[in-house]
């Protein structure tokens, strides 16, 4: 059955596991993240599906279940799955999108690493997916492509399916042309993305980027800007912007220039923040420290989270200022990554070595300053030492977004604690009553941490109170909807222009 609204993301939307010996789907654990928002747009459909891939020891094998039907609590669904190899998942994944794409969005260009990507291989699992969209896709259909890993099949599809609607939404940074225009295919990329009738970012400053890259390479007019919204401006975060690029015209098409940042669903987290037993587990966690204050840091181990030099700036704290031994912890959840691919493994040996030289240097008997985590905490875990936590720790070097900081502010329903967050965060735009702090900075960093330490309870609250009103105003809700604004928008638009050229 055709379908009028296509997500095109690599992953999954559930979980497959194996139960008795048989293949079962399970919804996603986790209510946060993107998958389970996309899969919340299957209500505006008649019907849906979803193209990812997954890992295909022999591709041509006829028992592979190419399509899937699935039923859940967000209705009826097809998923699409390419099967893919396992040379073709290192090649396009871990290759191509990690270690030179990856790199150069988050602008790292020392990182950068050109010589083992297999460009053919890339293109050709692009066109895959393209071809499973062109083919589950209605007469005029909505498509949603996400991430930079499927650069490419905006313009596959284009030229397979002319009718349909596509939106492309980027989850990382977008540099600017001096950065992006490392990547030697950069002219393809930007062609393809111009091919769509959306480009969304999370931010002003990476739609403005991605028009500036775009205009550097091919003749792209800017047809409307607008000033940015008051919440989302401060002189005190890197990544402000006062005006952004909305509509753009390229080739006689317009393409609408979205800037809607991720959230969180505030509601879920703050149902799970409220229930005794939740309260009951923090309040353990609390009696368990004592006359310790705890410092939460939780992110994934990759060198543009900054996990090494936040370590650095906890013991030059405690160097600095003997009196706080003994007074505060270090909880650092660093969610160990592919230790094949060697970034990463470098990473995380870093983070290891470094917390186990602090432990050493200060820790006593009775008292470890830091107490690492290399493994994921399940959410309702993870919910308690959010309650628990005195201050929130949270300073990527480079961040698309940030979810954690979100869902720290989204639980503190108790209108208490510090969020201490990186200015070079997308998140920091909309969350700038945080301590914001330049992670490149030693002062910045030390001072910011010990202002949180010593914040007085009046301003702890007046803070927490503005980050939750903004967490809860851009929700995961609220940027669905704009999402679906933008599609009613493309459509409106190609209607008006499909009008004029009949009357003409």
């Amino acid at each position: 059955m055709p379908s009028d609204l296509v997500i095109v993301y690599h992953r999954q939307p559930y979980e497959e596991v194996e139960e008795n010996g048989k293949t079962v789907f399970r919804e996603n654990k986790s209510p946060n993240g993107i998958v389970p928002t996309l899969k919340s747009f299957f209500g505006t459909a008649e019907h849906a599906s979803w193209i990812a891939w997954k890992l295909a020891k022999d591709p041509s094998n006829p028992e592979f279940d190419k399509v899937v039907e699935i039923s859940d609590v967000h209705g009826d669904y097809t998923v699409s799955r390419l099967p893919l190899t396992h040379e073709q998942v290192s090649s396009f994944y871990h290759v191509s999108s990690k270690e030179a794409f990856w790199p150069i969005l988050h602008s790292f260009k020392e990182k950068f690493n050109y010589d083992p990507v297999d460009w053919p291989t890339f293109r050709e699992v692009n066109w895959a997916f393209a071809e499973a969209a062109a083919r589950e896709a209605a007469q005029g259909a909505r498509v949603w492509v996400h991430d930079y890993n499927l650069w490419l099949v905006p313009g596959y599809l284009r030229q397979l399916r002319s009718d349909v609607t596509i939106s492309f939404f980027h989850h990382t940074p977008f540099p600017a042309a001096d950065m992006f225009n490392v990547l030697p295919w950069r002219r393809e990329i930007v062609k393809s993305l111009l091919d769509c009738d959306i480009v969304g970012f999370h931010i002003p400053r990476y739609a403005a980027n991605f028009v500036s890259v775009a205009r550097s390479m091919f003749d792209v007019d800017v047809l409307r800007r607008e000033a940015v919204g008051d919440d989302l401006i401060s002189d005190g975060t890197a990544l402000s912007e006062r005006s952004a690029p909305v509509l753009i015209g390229f080739e006689g098409r317009e393409i609408s220039i979205s800037s809607s940042a991720v959230g969180v669903s505030t509601g879920f987290i703050e149902d799970r923040a409220t229930d005794p037993k939740v309260i009951a587990a923090a309040k353990e966690v609390r009696e368990g420290l004592g006359d310790c204050r705890l410092i939460l840091s939780v992110g994934r181990t990759d060198y543009t989270k900054g996990g090494v030099d936040q370590l650095e700036s906890f013991e030059r704290v405690l160097d600095d200022h003997p009196e706080l031994r003994g007074t505060v912890k270090l909880m650092h959840v660093s969610v160990s990554a592919d230790r094949n691919m060697s970034a990463y493994a470098r990473t995380q040996t870093g983070i290891e070595e470094t917390a186990g030289r602090i432990n050493g240097r200060f820790g006593t008997l009775e008292w470890q300053p830091i107490a690492l985590i290399s493994r994921a905490i399940p959410f309702d875990d993870l919910i308690k030492y959010y309650l628990a936590a005195d201050v929130a720790w949270i300073t990527p070097l480079v961040d698309g977004m940030n979810l954690v900081c979100k869902e720290y502010v989204a639980a503190r329903t108790d209108g208490d604690g510090v969020l201490v967050l990186s200015e070079f965060a997308g998140a920091a735009v909309e969350l700038n009553s945080a301590v914001v702090t330049n992670p490149f900075s030693h002062r910045s960093m030390d001072q910011a941490i010990l202002q949180a330490l010593d914040m007085p309870e009046e301003e702890r609250r007046s803070r927490m109170a503005e980050l939750r009103r903004v967490v809860k105003l851009y929700s995961v809700a609220s940027w669905g909807e704009e999402q679906q604004r933008q599609f009613d928008d493309a459509l409106a638009r190609k209607a008006v222009k499909s009008a004029a050229t009949e009357s003409a």
